[in-house]
């Protein structure tokens, strides 16, 4: 198993000699499209079966491929259709009480989490309350200062693991194991009590050629018309973040759910590598967090009189990402733009009521840093922790926002944006080196190049103003101090963005056209601005 997996992994695709041992494989070779094909099912592995044991004679686990059933004029429901297809037909064939989610990008890195998991589970005075155990999403390619900010330090070290107190945290979509009445639709009764024997012995009796006929309407497109599927049984359909919802869903059944952070990682997968990667996968998590914070399934609504005060406004800073992008434009543009004109935004320098803004300016910001190292990670990670989360309010927030807008008005329909997790040889060196790779055309490096080029604008201007006013007791400094502060540390933030610009010669560095393009929009909203 260990050279089959090796040699996949090599070639990138199933190897020819192992296509021709499993007919699932086979079936592929007729296929013509991967958006339009017959369900695909085999039982490659039978449990059941006495001689499926391994080198060792130890016997072997049922292992199942599965292709479920699409075709162009079905819609499909991405990752949560998959999964509800992949729940059916495990109910026939193995019908396991608990069920481990992962993303396809990631893997088991401790053996005993299964266990850990059991243990919580089978717990004779709170684990028949539980609904799922949730390991935090860790990534084993991270670079020592985490340069995109990746690994959700605090919120995974600290906030998720807080929400055990209140009902248990959010179902985040991988490293999951849950119990499958739960994820089935039942609902909770306050004297529930599960039988485990009873569970582990329903067994199909049929053969696995016999299931594996039978099992193949269970993951057909119009199997779930006019069915529960995706609405009160499954994975939810509908919101881009379905696992969300699926969740919250569950909680709302009266299920609690319990955060598992064991010191060894249970899981790892791979994080992505360029700017661009992490921007777009953010931006479908923050649209989808918006669409549920508008729709029904907003916790403060839907959670009502059916789990705790606490737990519904633990969902509400996630669900408004999208939103703060408004509050943060707002001070990465109109500061600049008002000190060029010479209008003051924030009390002078020797007013007793600058106290409030230079508290939050540096009060606010060392406490998170001491939440940052304490949750062990470097100042260097600390600060690109904090450039990315602007550059995520900046840009991805801000598209998500204005999609899930107009998706409310009808103007768009419902996306998922496939965040790929592949790069060549010299991005990944790039990455190893902890250089941001921009190198690619987008509308959201547009912006990113504009506001950095505004700042920069802004604080020259600012400069002349304070060496022109020195003769007059340094009134503009004292006038505009927290503005002037304001730009200043937003042009250091933005230091990687102007060597991509102007300095850089790698394949990493900024188009020549985004260069030109934000040049140009820095300069208009100065020259406007000023007159």
């Amino acid at each position: 198993m260990k050279m089959r997996i090796e040699a996949t992994t090599k070639l990138d695709r199933i190897p020819d000699y192992i296509r021709k041992q499993h007919k699932g494989f086979r079936e592929w070779n007729f296929v013509t499209s991967k958006r339009d094909h017959q369900t695909i099912l085999q039982i490659l592995i039978d449990g059941r079966d006495t001689n499926a044991v391994d080198i060792k004679g130890d016997p072997l686990p049922t292992l199942v491929y599965l292709a479920r059933e699409k075709r162009p004029q079905y819609h499909h429901h991405f990752k949560a259709g998959a999964m509800n297809a992949l729940i059916r037909v495990s109910s026939r064939i193995s019908n396991g009480p608990i069920i481990l989610n992962v993303d396809c990008d990631m893997y088991s890195n401790n053996s005993k989490s299964i266990k850990y998991s059991l243990c919580i589970f089978m717990d004779e005075e709170k684990g028949d309350e539980i609904a799922y155990i949730q390991f935090p999403q860790k990534f084993n390619n991270l670079t020592k200062n985490d340069i995109y900010g990746s690994s959700f330090r605090v919120i995974q070290q600290l906030e998720l693991a807080g929400l055990d107190a209140n009902g248990g945290p959010m179902y985040i979509g991988t490293g999951c194991f849950h119990r499958r009445e739960a994820l089935c639709g039942k609902q909770y009764e306050k004297n529930y009590k599960v039988d485990w024997k009873k569970l582990n012995d329903t067994k199909a009796n049929e053969s696995a050629s016999v299931l594996e006929e039978t099992c193949k309407v269970l993951a057909s497109c119009t199997f779930e018309h006019n069915t529960p599927w995706g609405k009160e049984m499954g994975l939810k359909y509908g919101i881009l973040v379905e696992d969300i919802i699926t969740g919250l869903s569950i909680k709302c059944r009266g299920w609690k759910s319990m955060y598992l952070n064991p010191e060894r990682e249970g899981f790892l997968g791979v994080a992505p590598t360029t700017l661009l990667q992490l921007l777009v996968q953010h931006t479908r998590w923050a649209e989808g967090h918006l669409q549920i914070f508008l729709s029904r399934y907003c916790s403060l609504v839907y959670g009502y009189k059916r789990i705790p005060l606490k737990l519904r406004l633990a969902y509400c800073p996630f669900n408004l990402w999208a939103a703060n992008c408004l509050a943060t434009l707002y001070y990465v543009v109109v500061p600049c733009l008002c000190l060029l004109k010479g209008f003051s935004l924030f009390p002078k320098i020797s007013s007793p009521w600058v106290v409030p803004f230079v508290y939050v300016a540096f009060v606010h910001r060392a406490y998170s840093l001491g939440e940052f190292l304490w949750c062990g990670g470097t100042f260097r990670g600390w600060c690109n922790d904090q450039r990315v989360w602007l550059f995520k309010r900046t840009t991805s927030y801000f598209f998500a926002f204005f999609q899930t807008i107009l998706k409310l008005l009808g103007y768009s329909q419902l996306t998922f944006a496939l965040t790929a997790k592949v790069s060549d040889e010299n991005v990944s060196e790039r990455y190893e080196q902890e250089l941001i790779e921009f190198g690619a055309t987008s509308p959201m490096f547009d912006i990113l190049a504009t506001l950095a080029m505004l700042n920069l604008f802004g604080s020259f201007g600012a400069i002349k103003k304070v060496i022109l006013d020195a003769d007059e007791d340094f009134k503009v400094l004292d006038q505009f101090g927290l503005q002037i502060l304001l730009c200043l540390v937003l042009v250091t933030i933005n230091l990687p963005v102007y060597q991509a610009l102007f300095f850089r010669k790698d394949n990493g560095k900024m188009p020549s056209s985004v260069t030109y393009k934000s040049i140009i929009f820095a300069l208009l909203a100065c020259t406007v601005a000023m007159y």
